[in-house]
């Protein structure tokens, strides 16, 4: 039955006065409070329906005549009432609404009702779409769930949120490639560039067995695939002395008067397999992270007015992406490898010589950082190769020397630090792994978590949104993209409404 706009009125009148005399009466007999709330709640989610239902009323049932024009071909109004399902905030609702085509059976290729009031593809309303993926981008869905039942009292299917998820995670892109950079008036001086990989935990593919008896050492129970973490922001230069970076590290304190980074943003991306119309191609999440990283070299530093610093461990596959990246501006970029990575090979080749948590080793490692931060890098790398050689280091323990110093001399390049700390440039890759442990870590890794390829990337690109403060912004462009295609007669329609007003 569909309700005219008076009756749908009336009825949420009727709904408000019987609601203000429940109101007295609990507060006659002194009901909990609680229980007053709750049950208050209920009941102005029921008017809101009410409501809803009348502002729908309000609109008739997209009749705009038995002809519509689009595109030079007319279209015919189809006899019946078509119905579709809309689960807003307030409770479902039935739509009931004329429809334009060519005839039963075919395409409907224009709903006037629809275009007037923005009603999304799918049967969830936009804002309920965007309170669930709030809540599933912090917890798993089955949670989720859970929680917006409790909440609105409405019930959805676990499947229902992991398909709304994806189809929100499709107008990512697009949100971020028209996204502004930020007000030059509020960026620091240096551009920081940071990448590194975190592991997801994948399914089993198809076919693919459990694995049987006790697991090896350092054998998982399920397979990872790495997603490379990359984040972008501008810093206010810190300038320091060795000495000082070596009582905050050995004694792992953070300085109070460190500039902090200025517009983060962060994304992940796995190396995964996409349809195009050439077929199915690989999409290699390092390249991706680092063609991102020079976009916003060019948004956030078209005038080169900042050093561009590149921040990240010793993974060779990220050097190479970056090198590919940069091209022939690599010279411009200044590199520097994090020094807390490094800082691992230093108690590594510690250990070697000495017990580890030893007075001695703390010493050695302490010795050692400051002359590679006063730029001694390399004669501190061949002096613990002499080292070696003079204490005759045998088998495990000189393979584990020998990796730790492999390591440096690999990374020697990027490791100018008396150069980088004098210019107040960063040091430590924190931002990196802070967004590998928020980004990632700390949803994909919920207990018992296990993805798809195409399900997790998803997820990542939803969760970035939310994380990154765009979550207003980018559910306000993706609903108005969302508009424009399936609507892009709606000026048609508005012009119908008013010549039959």
């Amino acid at each position: 039955m569909i309700l005219s706009q008076e009756q749908a009125i009336l009825n949420g009148e009727i709904e408000f006065e019987r609601l203000v005399r429940w109101v007295q009466q609990a507060g006659e007999q002194g009901r909990r409070i609680d229980l007053v709330e709750e049950q208050l709640f209920r009941s102005l989610l029921g008017l809101g329906k009410t409501l809803l239902q009348a502002y729908l009323a309000a609109q008739g049932t997209g009749d705009v005549g038995e002809t519509f024009d689009r595109d030079g071909r007319t279209l015919h109004r189809l006899g019946a009432l078509h119905g579709r399902r809309y689960v807003s905030v307030f409770g479902e609702l039935e739509v009931r609404r004329h429809v334009y085509g060519t005839r039963e059976g075919q395409k409907l290729e224009v709903v006037p009702l629809d275009a007037r009031v923005g009603l999304p593809e799918g049967d969830y309303s936009n804002l309920l779409r965007q309170w669930d993926q709030a809540q599933c981008v912090r917890n798993s869905y089955e949670e989720s769930r859970c929680t917006v039942e409790q909440i609105l009292g409405l019930r959805q299917s676990v499947r229902a949120l992991e398909h709304m998820n994806r189809d929100m995670a499709a107008g990512v892109e697009a949100s971020r490639e028209q996204q502004p950079a930020p007000p030059a008036k509020e960026e620091g001086p240096i551009l920081v560039l940071t990448a590194d990989g975190k592991g997801v935990p994948m399914r089993r593919g198809e076919g693919e067995a459990a694995p049987e008896g006790r697991r090896k050492a350092g054998e998982k129970a399920n397979k990872k695939r790495m997603a490379v973490v990359g984040a972008c922001y501008t810093i206010e230069p810190f300038v320091r002395t060795a000495r000082d970076v070596v009582d905050e590290v050995m004694r792992e304190q953070a300085k109070a008067r460190r500039p902090q980074p200025i517009h983060k943003r962060a994304r992940a991306e796995l190396t995964r397999e996409v349809e195009g119309e050439g077929g199915v191609g690989e999409v290699n999440g390092k390249d991706v992270v680092f063609g991102w990283f020079r976009e916003q070299c060019r948004r956030r530093n078209g005038d080169s007015s900042k050093v561009v610093v590149c921040l990240m461990d010793g993974e060779r596959r990220l050097w190479k992406a970056a090198g590919r990246c940069f091209g022939g501006l690599v010279a411009a970029v200044v590199c520097v490898l994090d020094v807390f990575h490094m800082l691992e090979r230093l108690w590594a080749a510690a250990h070697c010589f000495f017990p580890e948590n030893s007075p001695e080793a703390r010493a050695f490692v302490a010795e050692r950082l400051g002359r590679i931060l006063e730029g001694e890098a390399g004669r501190v790398i061949g002096g613990l190769r002499q080292m070696g050689t003079k204490r005759g280091l045998r088998g495990a323990k000189l393979e584990q020397l020998n990796k730790a110093l492999n390591y440096l001399t690999n990374n020697l390049p990027h490791m100018r630090y008396d150069q980088y700390l004098a210019a107040g440039y960063p040091i430590g890759s924190g931002v990196a792994e802070g967004a590998c442990r928020h980004l990632v870590k700390d949803r994909m890794e919920l207990t018992g978590m296990r993805w798809t390829t195409d399900g997790a990337q998803a997820m990542l690109d939803v969760r970035s949104m939310y994380l990154g403060d765009d979550w207003e912004d980018f559910n306000q462009f993706r609903i108005e993209q969302e508009m424009k295609r399936l609507y892009p007669y709606r000026d048609v329609v508005e012009q119908s409404y008013s010549n039959a007003a």
